[in-house]
């Protein structure tokens, strides 16, 4: 029981080393996003006809590290403002799947590959259920799209203003917000590792399609975030899922939960969140078949041996400053509002 305990946190530790320097590399550049993207200027470009607004929505989202539920605020917000609804779906559609942060995971632990793909399937997920909606969905009437005068009195912020800001939300509300979900993923993705033997998928679900909606079935209904559905995944393909199918439950994981898709069937109607739920099964689906099509049989342990360039002292001391952050962002989270 102690040795495999101890292999759990072999593993465990190891993987946090490898994703900690790309994670808090990733962090830095969301907060560079949050202080120079306003949401006025996203707003601005989100409305009127076409698929212009779409494109526009699904690229607007894929740099922002929004979970599948932190998106659904911000998107209601994009529609009240004047967005249509496609290219609500499009935005909500592309935003979760992947983040600035969750691509240098992706990149850290499953090769360049997958980093490049990943956001890329996630674009045309966005396009696709966008038109989808825009054909099919729904015809209501958003309300136009004005700018927002600035309160009186209110002095715009200072460049120095904004880079605080901005490094707050990227040290401090952002490992806040994905602590929880990545700490979990990361032990799941250790407990696979040592308990799991090699070839197990590959031997029960076999590849191609079985293994693909057996991961679809897992990764709709279930709440993880972008970055830390990798390990997880990772984790799978070691031990002999198809990297297709683990493609699969990367899209469908972070883009649907059982809470996100109430939202949007009563915020945007039920026709317009079955053609979301259409969108996501078969964008992923088709996805993984083009995946395995082009890198059948990819071994992991070549990934990881590609990006042995970071020295495991670095690793190290990234995966002690990323546990400080994360342990800060619990305290403000759980004890700080804790009346004295």
């Amino acid at each position: 029981m102690l040795s495999l305990l101890r292999q759990i946190a072999v593993d465990f530790w190891a993987v946090f080393g490898e994703m900690s320097p790309y994670l808090l590399f990733g962090f830095f550049v969301a907060g560079l996003l949050s202080m120079l993207v306003s949401r006025k200027m996203v707003e601005r470009h989100l409305g009127g006809p076409g698929v212009l607004p779409l494109f526009k929505a699904a690229i607007f989202g894929i740099p922002l590290p929004l979970c599948s539920c932190g998106v659904i605020p911000v998107s209601m917000s994009l529609h009240k403002q004047g967005a249509s609804k496609g290219a609500t779906i499009s935005f909500l559609l592309s935003t979760p799947q992947t983040g600035v942060d969750s691509i240098l995971v992706t990149y850290s632990l499953l090769g360049p590959v997958f980093a490049i793909f990943r956001p890329l399937v996630a674009l045309v997920t966005g396009v696709v259920g966008g038109l989808l909606v825009n054909l099919f969905g729904q015809k209501t009437n958003a309300p136009a799209l004005s700018a927002d005068p600035p309160p009186n009195g209110t002095p715009n912020p200072t460049w120095t203003k904004r880079l605080l800001d901005g490094m707050e939300y990227a040290f401090v509300t952002l490992p806040r917000d994905i602590g929880k979900p990545l700490l979990l993923g990361l032990a799941i993705a250790a407990i696979i590792s040592a308990l799991t033997p090699d070839d197990f998928f590959a031997d029960k679900l076999g590849r191609g399609l079985p293994a693909m909606l057996v991961m679809m079935a897992v990764g709709i209904p279930i709440y993880v975030c972008a970055s830390a559905s990798v390990p997880v995944a990772a984790a799978l393909i070691l031990k002999g899922l198809s990297p297709g199918a683990a493609l699969v439950f990367l899209m469908t994981g972070p883009a649907t939960n059982a809470a996100g898709l109430a939202t949007i069937w009563n915020a945007l109607g039920r026709r317009t969140a079955l053609l979301y739920l259409l969108t996501v099964a078969g964008c992923a689906l088709g996805a993984g078949l083009l995946l395995d099509a082009l890198v059948y049989n990819t071994a992991i342990e070549a990934v990881h041996h590609a990006h042995q360039m970071i020295p495991p002292i670095v690793e190290n001391l990234a995966a002690f400053a990323l546990l400080a952050l994360l342990g800060y962002g619990f305290y403000t989270r759980y004890c700080r509002r804790r009346p004295a």
